[in-house]
């Protein structure tokens, strides 16, 4: 049998482990490659879903553009963005509830329960936008409803996370961990390139401007309701995760605050990670958008162009940087990140602004791709890997959640706010004292694939 050794938390004695978790007893070839096709399954069809709820969540950002007008008063339109900005951070604040919540339920009754209740809920909240009357019909009602539907989604995704991250996780094997995680990431930016696909697709063939200003962008949020109810279905086949049966089976306390209370450290580590890679995840995906649009000069058409090809070349490195975590760990990618994102912030939002048309912008954004991917791709995974199986939706829902919600959330709106006030350089310096913050975090922590919880569970249960 192949092994590896890794080190437990708070030791240094190794300790020799299975390469891989051992799902079934295996009986021959046919045996394992049964397995082994039972968890592809159930990576792929979790990532499905988890593709899903990112393309109903990031509908709202790809089509701001055109829907701002209908739900806020005539102001122009840097401050029309704010206001959409403004509630598209406000649905940001709730995901903390959404990660205690669903982070309860993955804990206490299961992985698959919370990620079905997480696609049911975001079904329910972009239908809640397809159908909302514009500020014509109703008044402040409409961006009331608006600032509801976001507030439902927002509760969704915070279960999503964790719960997405947990499954994932724990299903795959321990030598293509990083690899198959790193799918999560794969899902949630291609959530956003499907939004923006679309966008593309119905702006060259279908709509004017003119009609997806007055309704057209009612059409994503019904086509990703139709989606959400697919996903569920696909959803309630999963099987549940090995680690969860086993933890259920002890009769292990499961879940809760009080149980994450027991682990201050890793939470503050979570927030520590978070903190400057989603900043710089948000950058790059929801406000670059509209940072192409306002501050570059480019097209509308152009823009979407741009910022889809981005996310194309995003996607492909994400599994690239995956497999390259199984191989040298999680620690140097995180560390490269950080270190190169405080160096590099400044001068290459610098050089996008000036940037002398699209192919330019694209080249730029591709860069930073390079460097914000070794956090995307395994951030999920390093803070699933802290936490021991009973809190570990939880654990990583929560803190990461509340993090999200003041630095992720709140970046569009933070650099329409330096724009208005004609410092926009300004945001550069959040930017990068942000990432900066998360550097000395990445520094100073162990090498979760060395210290990995999931791995000391895996061989809990080959002991048994």
């Amino acid at each position: 049998m192949n092994t590896i050794n890794v080190k437990a938390p708070h030791s240094h004695e190794p300790i020799t482990l299975p390469a891989a978790p051992i799902n079934a007893p295996i009986h021959g070839d046919k045996t394992k490659e049964a397995i082994s096709l039972s968890r592809l399954r159930a990576i792929l069809i979790g990532s499905a879903g988890n593709l899903v709820e990112w393309f109903d969540f990031y509908c709202y950002a790809a089509f701001s553009l055109y829907f701002a007008n209908s739900f806020f008063p005539a102001q122009d339109a840097t401050a029309q963005m704010m206001s959409t900005a403004g509630i598209f951070a406000l649905g940001f604040f709730i995901r903390p509830v959404g990660g205690v919540v669903f982070g309860y339920v993955g804990d206490r009754f299961g992985r698959r329960a919370a990620l079905m209740a997480s696609v049911l809920l975001m079904c329910f909240g972009s239908l809640l936008i397809a159908c909302a009357p514009t500020y014509a019909m109703v008044g402040i009602w409409s961006p009331l409803l608006l600032l509801l539907a976001r507030m439902i989604q927002g509760l969704s995704l915070g279960g999503e996370y964790g719960a997405s991250a947990t499954y994932l996780s724990e299903m795959a094997d321990s030598k293509h961990r990083g690899f198959y995680a790193s799918f999560q990431y794969v899902t949630l930016i291609g959530g956003q390139l499907l939004a923006l696909l679309l966008l593309l697709v119905l702006q060259h063939f279908f709509l004017s401007a003119e009609q997806l200003r007055e309704w057209g962008w009612r059409i994503p949020f019904i086509v990703g309701a139709a989606l959400a109810l697919i996903a569920l279905r696909m959803r309630h086949d999963l099987p549940e995760t090995q680690s969860f049966e086993a933890a259920r089976n002890k009769k292990a306390k499961l879940g809760g605050l009080r149980q994450l209370a027991r682990y201050p450290r890793e939470v503050l580590l979570v927030i520590g990670l978070t903190m400057g890679g989603t900043l710089a995840f948000y950058v790059y995906t929801t406000y670059m958008q509209k940072f192409l649009r306002l501050s570059v000069g480019l097209t509308d058409a152009q823009t979407t162009a741009v910022s889809a090809g981005s996310l194309i070349f995003a996607m492909c490195l994400q599994p690239l940087y995956g497999a390259l975590s199984d191989r040298i760990g999680r620690r140097p990618l995180l560390v490269g990140f950080a270190a190169l994102g405080t160096l590099l912030t400044i001068p290459l939002l610098t050089a996008i602004r000036h940037a002398q048309g699209p192919w330019e912008a694209f080249f730029l954004i591709a860069c930073a791709w390079l460097i914000v991917s070794g956090y995307t791709s395994i951030n999920a995974l390093v803070k699933a890997e802290m936490f021991p199986v009973e809190i570990r939706t939880t654990g990583v829902g929560v803190p990461y959640a509340l993090a999200v919600s003041i630095f992720g959330g709140t970046a569009e709106y933070v650099a329409l706010w330096f724009k208005k006030l004609e410092l926009e350089s300004g945001f550069y310096w959040y930017a990068t004292g942000v990432i900066s913050c998360t550097l000395l975090v990445c520094w100073f922590m162990r090498d979760t694939s060395k210290t990995s919880q999931i791995d000391l569970e895996n061989l809990d249960l080959t002991d048994r």
